[in-house]
């Protein structure tokens, strides 16, 4: 590979992390204006969409992405007049801002891709006059009275307007540190007019050239309305790789400039908040400053999301693969080889977890996106709405996080919109005006549970149920219970929504929210009291790709439970035993529990495995107890084969008539193992013992 491609290739990687961090950046950037709107006079949360704004300029700067500056200029002028107490904040100033930070996303957009679109650019020159229209009303009257009263205290500290004389030497290392000078000449150039000279009097000879290595210095002299500080925080970017005299206008100078040595390049670091940065005791504490963000910053590592993915299936063959070692070792009953292969099975399953591990990541970071969505329905539709934010640093799998969304966007968008009443309607039901809408994440067992929930009027029984035999879902007859009734909302274009909106009503989206959640082998369920709200659940599995799981035998096939939910292992019943005597085949009942009455399910007859009478009434067999959240029985197998390490995979499509499994794994032997789905086997068991169904025998 020449050096040219080298270079594309560090380029490209680097373009790569401004899109990532630029993400980030916007999605603190929107943080922080709806913390802004609640709480206007939080001047550490103004400071911090500053930083978000201004490292988005800086970077896009750098990376020549002239569209992004010249906007994001215009979004941080009014951040710079809110953060100076030029301008209040008030609601039309949040709006603006929000579609700025909308804007900002488009434009980023158009970096990623390639493309521009006149339609963007357009909207572009549209919301910056927005933005200089809001800002300019809200400064005209201050500035003058500003302007009159600060004119004796002028210092030179924190003089703008008129030219600015810039002495630029760059380090040896800079270069190789990853600074581009001409990227800070043209981020310059975007704040006014620039002159430039080039210093080339530490360039050495030809022979003793290291084209590697900078020689060049500038002169630099900058018309701008900008401060000192503004001019300063161009140079963050470049610590301890550059020094820079800066000379004030020579009208408001009365001292000579200061002399700033900033350091390495850094990827998002906070804007200088000083006007001036001496020489000394400030600049050592601003290098310490940086290297502790340097320091924290080194122990992230991005990693390609398709690497992470391989690396799960090799270690996923690596446990198939100790799981066959170990069973050898079993058959050869050699002690140094038990001993050793217990060893690696250890070290194995630490590497497993730590595997898994990476994948994990907050669903807070899922929740934090409703805010805006609340924020802005709640006031289209003319409602006040407080979104309440609970077990946010609760861990799913990464591969989850990014389909869980658009479920959860259907469900807060219903209850935004046919849950939540208006002010009105809650004051004449004796609520408060505000709704309340809340998000809840918690693990469960071997599972983790999302809830949205909302205080409003509740799903109306009577009218659900008259639409669902319209429809002919439900005979006219048909008496159903609370939860039958409620799971009737997820049949496909089921609606009862009187009109359609742009935002819920069309009749779609409840049954795309089921098939998608149960798509990752979850489950989910609606509980709804009429006049005072609307809880949904969501259960899911912690991850798709690895579990410890509990190992069965029953004919001859091989089932493997979540172990987290396997609460202990009895003898069957004596209820069970005289209810297949009585009735040979049958495949569910009940049976007591120490008090509990839980039902019960054979697999072997539930499977059609085993035919009525071919078991004799001799053979010991047991019964497993499972829990997962609301899901209770037992398990009828013929054998149990202790915990097994276990690498789900997915079903062929042959498969998917059969009830209740959540995919398949491969044992040490070679041979497949079914790994069953607790959800649908309670299901399975509550219906058949209500029916009271023997086996077919097929």
């Amino acid at each position: 590979m020449s050096p040219l491609d080298d270079d594309a290739e560090i380029i490209a990687a680097a373009r790569e992390g401004f899109l990532d961090e630029a993400a980030d950046m916007l999605r603190q950037f929107e943080d922080a204006l709806l913390v802004m709107e609640t709480a206007p006079d939080d001047a550490e949360n103004l400071n911090a969409a500053f930083r978000a704004a201004h490292t988005i300029k800086g970077t896009a700067g750098l990376f020549g992405c002239d569209a992004v500056v010249a906007f994001t200029h215009e979004v941080e002028t009014l951040m710079e007049a809110l953060r100076a107490g030029q301008i209040a904040v008030d609601e039309n100033i949040t709006a603006v801002l929000l579609e700025g930070r909308d804007q900002m996303e488009a434009l980023i957009g158009e970096v990623r891709t390639g493309v521009s679109s006149p339609d963007v650019a357009a909207r572009s020159q549209a919301l910056g006059l927005r933005l200089r229209s809001v800002h300019q009303a809200g400064v005209a009257a201050p500035q003058a009275t500003s302007a009159a009263s600060a004119a004796p205290e002028t210092s030179g500290g924190d003089s703008s307007g008129g030219t600015w004389t810039l002495a630029l030497r760059f380090g040896p290392d800079a270069l190789r540190n990853g600074l581009d000078p001409l990227a800070f000449l043209r981020y310059l150039g975007s704040m006014g007019t620039l002159r430039c000279r080039t210093l080339a009097d530490e360039v050495p000879t030809l022979d003793a050239l290291d084209a590697e290595s900078c020689h060049l210095g500038f002169d630099v002299e900058l018309d701008t309305t900008a401060d000192r500080a503004a001019i300063e925080a161009v140079f963050e970017w470049a610590m301890q790789d550059c020094t820079l005299e800066l000379m004030p206008p020579a009208s408001t100078a009365v001292a000579t400039a200061a002399i700033v040595a900033v350091a390495p390049v850094a990827s998002a670091s906070p804007t200088v908040s000083q006007p001036e940065r001496r020489a000394g005791s400030d600049d050592r504490r601003v290098a310490a400053t940086s290297d502790r963000r340097a320091g924290t910053e080194a122990r992230f590592v991005k990693v390609r999301a398709d690497k992470l993915d391989h690396l799960i299936d090799l270690i996923g063959e690596l446990v198939i693969a100790g799981s066959g070692a170990q069973m050898v070792a079993t058959r050869e009953a050699h002690p140094a080889f038990l001993e050793a292969t217990q060893r690696v099975a250890e070290l194995v399953q630490a590497t497993r977890d730590g595997a898994l591990a990476l994948r994990m990541v907050p669903v807070g970071e899922t929740f934090a996106r409703f805010q805006r969505i609340v924020r802005d329905i709640s006031k289209n539709l003319g409602k006040e709405i407080e979104l309440g934010i609970t077990g946010g640093d609760t861990e799913l799998d990464k591969s989850m996080v990014d389909v869980i969304a658009d479920p959860l966007m259907h469900l807060v968008r219903n209850s935004l919109d046919h849950g939540i009443e208006t002010p009105a309607e809650r004051v004449a039901a004796g609520k408060p005006a505000t709704g309340r809408l809340a998000l809840h994440a918690y693990h469960e067992g071997g599972s983790i549970v999302i809830e949205v929930s909302d205080d409003g009027a509740g799903l109306r029984r009577e009218r659900i149920l008259k639409k669902a035999r319209e429809r002919g879902l439900v005979a006219p007859d048909a008496q159903l219970s609370d939860h039958e009734v409620w799971q009737l909302i997820f049949a496909p274009g089921f609606s009862t929504a009187e009109q359609v909106t742009d935002i819920s009503g069309r009749g779609v989206g409840m049954d795309v929210v089921r098939r998608n959640i149960e798509a990752l082998r979850g489950h989910i369920t609606l509980a709804s009291t009429e006049g005072r709200g609307t809880t949904t659940q969501i259960r899911l599995p912690l991850t798709l790709a690895m579990i410890d799981g509990f190992l069965t035998l029953v004919a001859g096939v091989h089932y493997v439970l979540p172990l987290a939910v396997v609460s202990e292992c009895i003898d069957v019943p004596g209820e069970a035993r005289r209810a297949q005597q009585e009735q040979p085949g049958l495949v569910a009942g009940t049976f007591d529990l120490r008090g509990e009455v839980l039902p019960w399910l054979d697999l072997g007859f539930f499977y059609g495995q085993r035919a009525p009478g071919s078991l004799p009434e001799s053979t010991r067999r047991s019964l497993v107890v499972v829990r997962d959240g609301t899901a209770r029985l037992g398990l009828v197998v013929d054998r149990l084969l202790g915990e097994h390490q276990t690498v789900i995979k997915p079903l062929p499509a042959i498969f998917k008539p059969l009830e209740a499994l959540a995919g398949s794994t491969i044992l040490g032997s070679g041979d497949v193992a079914l790994v069953l789905d607790m959800q649908g086997l309670q299901a399975a068991a509550m219906r058949c013992a209500a029916a009271r169904v023997p086996t077919s025998g097929a």
